[in-house]
């Protein structure tokens, strides 16, 4: 045990239960003594707070880059100047082509508005001249006032398909 507590004491204690050892003066009586300044204990600096000298010279090197971020010389005003110039330009010449492609977009639904309306009427049209044609008067005025008859069978003359979908006649069809 005693091998343990010499090699302990080399060592900082770092156990929670343990407190921190500032001194050997120990005072009687109910009276708080002063302490000596080689007793005080150290005030612990946090690391990312400077205290005293470094204090001063850290607000010192934030108030230097400060000034140097502040110090602005011809060459980088005209560029800044140039880069917002830049920037404004291709802001409203986006805003110009959006506008253009907002009206291009109102004026494609008023054409398929007026498409849609034009189908409508077409429609309608096509409905009233389906109704309006009777195929009995048809038949009648065919065959009464203008003599037709149906074809017989020996009439129709059937052709093999070619490549094309209809038949081109470029002569009389011969009698058989």
């Amino acid at each position: 045990m005693a091998a343990r507590a010499q090699a302990s004491s080399g060592r900082r204690n770092t156990h929670r239960n343990t407190r921190p050892v500032y001194g050997n003066d120990y005072v009687q009586g109910s009276a708080a003594p002063k302490l000596r300044p080689q007793t005080a204990p150290k005030q612990e600096t946090r690391p990312g707070k400077p205290s005293g000298s470094q204090s001063v010279r850290s607000n010192h090197r934030i108030r230097r880059n400060q000034e140097r971020a502040m110090y602005m010389d011809l060459p980088y005003v005209i560029m800044l100047t140039i880069a917002s110039v830049f920037t404004l330009y291709l802001c409203i010449n986006y805003l110009h082509v959006q506008s253009s492609i907002t009206a291009r977009m109102h004026h494609i639904e008023q054409m398929e508005a007026e498409l849609e309306q034009l189908r409508a009427e077409n429609d309608a049209l096509e409905t009233s001249i389906n109704t309006s044609i009777d195929l009995n008067k048809i038949y009648e005025i065919a065959t009464k006032e203008l003599g037709m008859v149906y074809a017989k069978k020996d009439q129709v003359l059937l052709y093999d398909k070619t490549e094309s979908e209809y038949v081109r006649q470029y002569e009389d069809i011969p009698e058989h």
